[in-house]
């Protein structure tokens, strides 16, 4: 489990530049707007879970996206472990107590500190963002969000490409 902003103004792999050309213009959008997501990724079966997040990230909106993996939990004969990061709100002790409650069946798994890549749905974020942002202007978040979104709804069902990507083949 892990969170991610794609922001307004995209983002750039590479660029070829005429050796002629000392000063490329290079458009952005004037604004740092961008759209917040939850996610994570089932490593079973490569099955990706999301939640996008106007406000800022939070313990409950933490809570409120614990709640998606822990009720497919509930339809499974096995415990769910969810690897996480060591943000504060995964802490939260407004969760607490329920996530106590449901550690027979699941819980969460703190990765140590800066160790970002060991977690699975950096990379998931990673391929999400070079298929949808990369080299491309977006003229409103709109248009950022149905960008990002029709990734995800490509990947909505089991992908043998996301359990490659987070290393489970």
């Amino acid at each position: 489990m892990d969170e991610v902003h794609f922001q307004q103004h995209g983002s750039r792999c590479r660029m070829w530049i005429p050796p002629e050309r000392t000063d490329p213009v290079l458009l952005h959008h004037p604004t740092w707007r961008s759209v917040g997501y939850l996610g994570a990724v089932c490593l079973r079966d490569g099955k990706p879970v999301h939640k996008r997040d106007a406000s800022s990230f939070n313990a409950e909106t933490c809570f409120a996206f614990l709640r998606k993996p822990w009720a497919v939990s509930l339809f499974s004969d096995r415990r769910v472990v969810v690897i996480t990061d060591n943000v504060r709100y995964h802490h939260a002790a407004l969760h607490k107590e329920w996530r106590e409650a449901a550690e027979s069946w699941f819980r969460l798994e703190f990765l140590p500190p800066y160790s970002p890549d060991s977690n699975p749905i950096e990379q998931v974020w990673k391929l999400t963002r070079r298929l949808a942002t990369h080299n491309k202007y977006f003229p409103a978040i709109d248009d950022v969000i149905t960008a990002v979104e029709h990734i995800f709804d490509q990947r909505r069902k089991s992908s043998d490409a996301l359990r490659r990507l987070c290393a489970i083949a």
